[in-house]
């Protein structure tokens, strides 16, 4: 095969959303619900509680190689009255303000009901922490189940705050994943949230863990489905018009994106889900099993280039 034909086959199926090459593990230990944000030095992943730190944090000057900044929190505390005396901190994301401050929004338990958790802000002069958290809540609906996996997102000089209401663990079958609009400050909630999408009987039990894009006018609202600690959880998107939807969830061939048995470089892929974009939707991070079966060894951190275009995402 000549290269300009080569060219060609491989050209044509990047067009057409076929994936020529595979998710990379790039943290090798317990780093579950990553996020991950590009500054002027490079990147940096931030992760839920787990290996002695209610924050977790790594970081890659490319993208490719990445290092666990062992035993450094990015939010060691104190913690304001709302959040209970053990924090149980899950899915941290992280922004950047116009003004270089950081944002980082979390979930944390509650203090009047450690079972649930709340959404809150946390903000630093520097990206690695230490985060000092507000002293309210972003949204905290306990009679709902409460509030988990925020996901922060600018939209043009708009800042929001995208979450799941933890609807399953209080047995409801709503699940919404909800838009709240925020002030300049990036922390304080401007207006009623609203909803973007929820669970349909395809989708198991519940959907979780959105993260926000907006590629070329299209917005892709990633999620994961089913049940974190099977290998039924995978990830899938939506996609909308216009930021407050309404949001139409892909179909197969396109969706899932990620799902158990899925090409990895270490082999297949066990219960991938938690995924989160970067700023320009090019790049995602997301977890899996480390050992490819459960969570006995916890959930690795994986990385892949992907492509939106025309309403579908394609791992490339």
């Amino acid at each position: 095969m000549t290269s300009t034909l080569l060219f060609s086959v491989v050209s044509a199926l990047l067009m057409d959303g076929f994936s020529v090459a595979q998710p990379t593990r790039v943290i090798d230990s317990d780093f579950a619900d990553p996020c991950v944000i590009q500054t002027g030095d490079g990147y940096y992943a931030f992760a839920t509680s787990g290996n002695g730190v209610n924050v977790q944090i790594a970081s890659s000057s490319d993208f490719a190689s990445w290092q666990l900044l062992s035993g450094n929190d990015a939010m060691p505390g104190p913690f304001p009255s709302w959040v209970a005396s053990t924090p149980a901190i899950w899915a941290p994301d992280v922004i950047q303000r116009d003004d270089g401050t950081f944002v980082m929004y979390f979930s944390a338990s509650s203090a009047d009901d450690d079972s649930k958790h709340c959404v809150g802000a946390a903000t630093s002069s520097s990206i690695t922490g230490p985060y000092t958290p507000e002293d309210s809540p972003l949204a905290c609906p306990l009679d709902q189940g409460g509030a988990i996996d925020a996901d922060g997102f600018k939209d043009g000089d708009t800042y929001y705050v995208v979450y799941k209401v933890d609807g399953n663990s209080i047995q409801s079958d709503s699940t919404p994943l909800m838009l709240q609009g925020l002030n300049s400050d990036a922390v304080t909630p401007n207006s009623d949230p609203t909803q973007l999408l929820d669970r349909d009987d395809a989708d198991g039990p519940l959907i979780e863990a959105p993260s926000l894009a907006n590629v070329d006018g299209t917005y892709y609202l990633t999620f994961s489905s089913n049940v974190y600690s099977t290998k039924d959880y995978d990830v899938s998107y939506a996609t909308a018009p216009t930021l407050t939807g309404p949001y139409t969830k892909a179909q197969a061939p396109d969706a899932p994106l990620l799902v158990s048995g899925d090409s990895s470089d270490v082999g297949e892929l066990g219960g991938p889900g938690g995924s989160d974009f970067n700023a320009d939707g090019s790049k995602i991070v997301f977890h899996a099993f480390e050992n490819g079966e459960n969570m006995d060894k916890g959930r690795a951190m994986w990385v892949a280039d992907i492509h939106c275009g025309d309403g579908v995402i394609s791992i490339l």
